[in-house]
């Protein structure tokens, strides 16, 4: 009798009676850095199949130190760790084998994952040594809610002393908000608002379109800074990206954003602008020296 993807072999009992016992067939764990040079690794079985995948990705959204204010994480090296196992190969220390070789094979000094709330991936880290940090809310707005009469006088109402401005483009190898926004604008998967005063930019969100054809966007932010908080300006400045980003992009149908879970004023924000809950999930850190 055959079996697929698995050895055994035979031990005897006492009586004499043979026992077959299953064993795991041998798995390589290889670098296979994606085309950017970027840390990946695969586990793969026998004839070449692919068991599992793991690769590291920048904790900043885009590596841009201005949307930190909204990243889970701002410990300097830190990376996010994400980590797949087939289906057929879950429960058989696919993914421990992947981490070992990322820890060994990285100098990273903090490993972060994002894993949906009460999955079996929860478990998973709490066993390899990592720490749950905190929680993420996950909201969804979609366009054919929006009253866009309201959504119009939201975005008109008076802000003494500030006004609006917007920018698209593309966010990569981007200088600081202000050197942005003073930029011209071009075409590009970024849509940015802002509200400035006499230049000083007091609060920002930004969207971004994964495809051209993508119709969800996903929004980072509202960024309310220090000395301009309490005058209202995350809603406003939410409300006229919402207006803008379909302006430029109308193929854009939804538009995703997240936050941590106890911020209850950007839950109070998302809410009056018409964001709905879409799901939770968990943010687990490893740091250097954790026992895995």
């Amino acid at each position: 009798m055959a079996y697929a993807a698995v050895r055994s072999s035979a031990l005897f009992g006492t009586a004499g009676a043979a026992i077959v016992v299953a064993m795991e067939p041998p798995l390589d764990i290889v670098p296979a850095p994606d085309r950017s040079g970027a840390p990946r690794w695969q586990a793969l079985a026998p004839h070449g199949s692919v068991a599992g995948v793991a690769g590291l990705w920048p904790v900043t959204p885009f590596g841009l130190d201005f949307l930190l204010p909204t990243a889970p994480v701002t410990r300097p090296g830190a990376a996010e760790l994400r980590v797949y196992v087939a289906p057929r190969w879950r429960r058989r220390g696919v993914g421990s084998r992947l981490l070992t070789a990322v820890r060994e094979q990285t100098a990273v000094p903090c490993l972060v994952s994002y894993v949906a709330v009460g999955s079996p991936e929860e478990r998973f880290y709490a066993r390899h040594g990592f720490s749950h940090t905190r929680s993420w809310r996950h909201e969804l707005l979609t366009y054919g809610d929006v009253h866009q009469a309201w959504l119009g006088e939201l975005v008109d109402a008076e802000h003494p002393g500030y006004r609006l401005s917007h920018w698209t483009g593309d966010l990569f190898g981007a200088p600081r908000v202000e050197d942005l926004l003073r930029s011209p604008s071009r075409p590009g998967d970024a849509v940015w608002t802002a509200a400035d005063a006499d230049g000083d930019v007091g609060a920002y969100v930004v969207a971004v379109v994964g495809t051209p054809s993508g119709g969800r966007a996903h929004q980072y932010g509202p960024v309310v800074l220090p000395g301009h908080r309490g005058r209202r300006l995350s809603r406003w400045v939410n409300a006229a990206l919402i207006q803008r980003l379909r302006e430029v992009h109308p193929q854009v149908t939804e538009i995703e954003t997240a936050g941590a879970a106890d911020d209850r004023h950007l839950l109070a924000t998302l809410r009056h602008l018409g964001f709905r809950p879409l799901r939770r999930t968990s943010v687990y850190e490893l740091w250097d020296g954790a026992p895995s």
